[in-house]
C-alpha cells in the first residue's frame, strides 16, 4: 500500500429532487463506505465528503410538478436522504448541501478567479427558448431523440440510455419540458471553459493513470479522441435557480450545475474543517479518490479535473472508481417508473437489517459491468451465506463454549495452520479492497466463516467433549479466534455485524485495526464472553412475495407476476392438478405410525458439487452432529453448488441407504416446490445444533 499522508475521499452529489434508492448505492455509496472504513481500520488520516446537489435543472422540473418551490423540494429531499445514509450506516464525515452559503462563497470565488485570470471565453451563442413561457432552456429541459442510440428520452446534456454526452442541437425533434412546445434558438452570451485548449494537459493526466479501471480510462479515451476531440463547454446557464454567476453582465444567469456541483465536494470540506481543509485539497501527499456511477465519469474526469488545472491550487484524483448500473428484477431502475427500491423504505420495512442490504449489493455490486438485484437473489443470499454461513458458525460456537466452558476462552494451543489461513484470507481481503475489488473482499470473508464452520465439522467437539475436554477446549479456542478476526474484517462490509459480534465477544473494537487481524490470540485464556444472540434471521417467502407485488404495483407500467415473471410465461396447470388451484393434489392417506417411523435431523451442507454425466444430481456432503453424510439430491437444475454451502436443511436420517450413479447416498433433503416449479428448502426456522430432531 502506498504510503499517503491523509486521503480524502468523495461519494458523488445525490440529486435533491427524490430519494435514495438501491442503484444509487450499489453504484458509489456503499463502495465509497467501504472503502472509507477499510481505511479508518488502518487508522488512516481520512475525511469522506458527500451532501445534497441542489441546484441541478431535475430540482425546478420537481418543484414546477409539485407546486412548491425549489427551496422546499431540496429542504424536503436532503432530510430523507441524509437521514437515510445515516441509518444506513454510511459514514460520512459530514453529509453538506449546495445551497448552503459556504458554497455559494466558494463556488463564485473559483469562478471569479478564473475569470479574472481570463480563463474563460465570453461568446454569444444560440440556445434554445421556449416562447410560450418566456425562459431559455437549459439541457435539461430539453429532451428529444439520442443521436447515437435512438433514444426517444433523452437530454440536452446527455443519453441516459447509451451514457453519450450531448448538446441540446445534437437532439432530434427536440422539445421543451416546460410546455412541450418545439423550441426556437435565440442568442445569449455565456462564459465556456476552453476544454480544447486543457486536452494536451487532460490527456497527460490520464495517461498518468492507465491503472483505472478499463470502463473508466476507456469512456475518457474516447471523449478525447472521437471527432474533433474537446470542445469548449458553457460554464453558466440562463436559469433563475442556482448559484448566482458573480461577474457584470452576468444578470439572471447562473454556474453550470457541473461546474457548480464538484465544487461542493471542497465547500463539504470547508464546513467540516474550517481551519485545515486545504490540506485535504492542496496538499500533493493527500490522495482524492471520487466513487461516482459510469454516468459521471466525464465530469469527475475530464471537466471537474480542467477547473482544478485551470485554476491551479488543487490536487487532481488520484482514481475515480466508478461503477457500472445495477438493474431491477430483469429491468433498468427508473425513478419515473417508479421501479426501484428506495432506501427508506427499505430501513422502515426491514427494520435492523442494514447489513442484509449491504451484503447483498455488494456481493453483485456492478464493479466491471451491469449486475442485477432480484428479492429471490435477495432472500437466497442472505438465509444461505449470512444466515447459514457466517451466522450459524457465530451462534454455534458461542453456544457450544458457554455450554462447555461456562462462556469463557478455552486454553489455547499451537494452530500454525490456522494461523496461516487466516492471515491469508486477511491479506486477500486487504489486496481486494485497496484495489476496489469489494466483491472479491467480501467472498473472501464468507471463506473464512466457510472454513471456520468447516473446521468445527471437522472437530466434532460436541462429540470430543465427552472424553477429551482439552482437545475440545482448543477446537472452540481456534474457532473464536476466527470470529474475532470476522469481527475486524467484517467492518468495512457489516458494520451492524461487527459491531454485534464485538459485543458477544467482550471485546473492545477501538482495542483493535485492521493490523491486528490474522493473529490468533486476540482473545487470551479464560476471558469472559458476552451473552450469545442469533446474528441474523431468516428472509421469509412471504416478505419477498410482498415486495415483488409493491414493485409491481408501484410502477403499474410493469407486468404483473410472481417472483420471477419470465417464468410466469405459458406456465399452465397441469392436468393432474385440483380445481382453481395449481397445486398438486394430496398423496393417499396414511396413519401417524407411517409418520411416526420417519426420523427428520437438522444437518448442515459443508460441500456440494455436481455428478459427473448427470445433469439433475448434485453430491452434498451435510453434518448431521453426530455424523457427517454423503447425500445424494437430484437439484441441480434448482441450485447452484457454491450457493449451498453452509445452509441448514431439514433431512430424513433414516432412509435406507441407496446408490446413485456409483455413489452410496444416505438420506434425504427435504424441499417445497411452488406453482411454477421452483424447489425451496424446508429448513428450521431458526439455526439450531446439527442432529437436532424435528418434529
Amino acid at each position: 500500500m502506498s504510503e499517503w499522508k491523509r486521503y480524502t475521499i468523495t461519494a458523488a452529489l445525490p440529486y435533491a429532487n427524490g430519494p435514495v434508492h438501491i442503484g444509487h448505492l450499489a453504484g458509489c455509496y456503499l463502495p465509497a463506505d467501504i472503502y472509507v472504513r477499510y481505511l479508518r481500520a488502518r487508522r488512516r488520516d481520512v475525511v469522506f465528503i458527500c451532501g445534497s446537489d441542489e441546484h441541478g435543472v431535475p430540482i425546478t422540473i420537481t418543484a414546477r410538478r409539485e407546486g412548491v418551490t425549489p427551496q422546499q423540494v431540496v429542504d424536503k429531499y436532503h432530510r430523507i436522504m441524509g437521514d437515510a445514509f445515516a441509518e444506513f450506516g454510511i459514514s460520512f464525515s459530514i453529509y453538506s448541501r449546495t445551497s448552503s452559503q459556504t458554497h455559494k462563497e466558494t463556488a463564485q470565488g473559483f469562478f471569479k478567479k478564473l475569470y479574472d485570470e481570463g480563463k474563460f471565453i465570453e461568446q454569444e451563442t444560440e440556445q434554445y427558448y421556449d416562447e410560450e413561457v418566456k425562459q431559455f432552456l437549459a439541457d435539461r429541459y430539453i429532451q428529444g431523440t439520442c443521436p447515437v442510440c435512438g433514444n426517444e428520452n433523452a437530454y440536452g446534456d446527455q443519453c441516459e440510455n447509451c451514457g453519450s454526452s450531448l448538446s441540446p442541437t445534437d437532439l432530434i425533434h427536440p422539445h421543451s419540458m416546460l410546455s412541450g412546445s418545439k423550441p426556437v434558438l435565440k442568442k445569449t452570451k455565456n462564459w465556456f471553459l476552453p476544454l480544447d485548449k486543457l486536452q494536451p494537459q487532460i490527456a497527460g493526466y490520464l495517461e498518468q493513470h492507465k491503472d483505472w479501471k478499463i470502463n473508466v480510462y476507456g469512456q475518457c479515451k474516447s471523449w478525447l479522441e472521437s471527432g474533433d476531440g474537446l470542445q469548449p463547454r458553457s460554464m453558466t446557464r440562463d436559469l433563475d435557480w442556482g448559484v448566482p454567476v458573480p461577474v457584470p453582465g452576468a444578470e439572471g444567469k447562473v454556474l453550470y450545475v457541473w461546474f457548480d456541483a464538484p465544487i461542493g465536494y471542497i465547500s463539504a470540506t470547508k464546513d467540516l474543517l474550517p481551519h485545515t481543509w486545504e490540506t485535504y485539497w492542496k496538499d500533493k501527499d493527500t490522495r482524492l479518490i471520487h466513487f461516482i456511477g459510469k454516468d459521471n465519469i466525464v465530469f469527475h474526469c475530464i471537466i471537474f479535473p480542467a477547473m482544478l488545472m485551470d485554476h491551479g491550487e488543487f490536487i487532481l484524483a488520484d482514481n475515480v472508481p466508478a461503477n457500472e448500473f445495477l438493474n431491477l428484477e430483469g429491468q433498468k431502475l427508473s425513478t419515473s417508473r417508479n421501479w426501484a427500491v428506495w432506501l427508506h423504505e427499505y430501513l422502515e420495512e426491514f427494520k435492523d437489517k442494514q447489513d442484509e442490504l449491504r451484503y447483498v449489493l455488494t456481493s453483485i455490486a456492478p464493479e466491471t459491468k451491469d449486475s442485477e438485484f432480484t428479492w429471490k437473489d435477495y432472500q437466497t443470499r442472505v438465509n444461505s451465506e449470512l444466515v447459514g454461513i457466517f451466522g450459524n458458525l457465530v451462534n454455534r460456537v458461542l453456544v457450544l463454549t458457554d455450554k462447555y466452558f461456562d462462556n469463557q476462552v478455552p486454553e489455547a494451543r499451537e494452530c500454525g495452520e490456522l494461523k496461516t489461513f487466516t492471515t491469508d484470507q486477511k491479506n486477500k481481503i486487504t489486496d481486494a479492497l485497496e484495489n476496489f475489488r469489494f466483491r472479491e473482499g467480501l467472498s473472501e470473508l464468507i471463506n473464512l466463516a466457510r472454513h471456520g464452520n468447516q473446521l468445527l465439522s471437522e472437530k466434532e467437539p460436541w462429540k470430543t467433549i465427552k472424553d477429551n475436554r482439552e482437545y475440545t477446549g482448543a477446537t472452540l479456542y481456534d474457532c473464536l479466534q476466527i470470529i474475532a478476526n470476522l469481527a475486524i474484517l467484517c467492518e468495512p462490509f457489516l458494520p451492524f455485524t461487527s459491531k454485534k459480534i464485538f459485543d458477544m465477544l467482550n471485546l473492545d473494537p477501538a482495542s483493535l485495526s485492521w493490523e491486528d487481524a490474522g493473529r490468533q490470540d486476540l482473545l487470551k485464556p479464560g476471558h469472559k464472553l458476552g451473552q450469545a444472540a442469533l446474528l441474523y434471521q431468516k428472509i421469509e417467502e412471504e416478505q419477498i412475495e410482498k415486495q415483488v407485488e409493491k414493485l409491481h404495483s408501484q410502477s403499474p407500467q410493469t407486468p404483473k407476476g410472481g417472483l420471477n415473471t419470465k417464468t410466469m410465461e405459458n406456465k399452465e396447470p397441469s392436468s393432474d392438478t385440483a380445481p382453481g388451484s395449481a397445486l398438486k393434489p394430496l398423496s393417499p392417506e396414511i396413519v401417524f405410525d407411517d409418520f411416526a417411523r420417519i426420523d427428520l435431523r437438522a444437518g448442515t451442507i459443508l460441500s456440494a458439487e455436481k455428478v459427473e454425466k448427470a445433469d439433475k444430481l448434485l453430491k452434498l456432503t451435510v453434518d448431521l452432529g453426530f455424523e457427517v453424510r454423503t447425500i445424494v439430491s437430484g437439484i441441480a437444475e434448482h441450485f447452484k453448488p457454491e450457493d449451498l454451502i453452509g445452509i441448514q436443511v431439514s433431512v430424513v436420517a433414516n432412509l435406507a441407504p441407496r446408490k446413485l450413479r456409483g455413489i452410496e447416498s444416505k438420506g434425504m433433503i427435504l424441499l417445497a416446490e411452488d406453482t411454477v416449479g421452483r424447489l425451496h428448502f424446508v429448513s428450521p426456522k431458526d439455526l439450531t445444533e446439527n442432529g437436532s430432531i424435528i418434529k
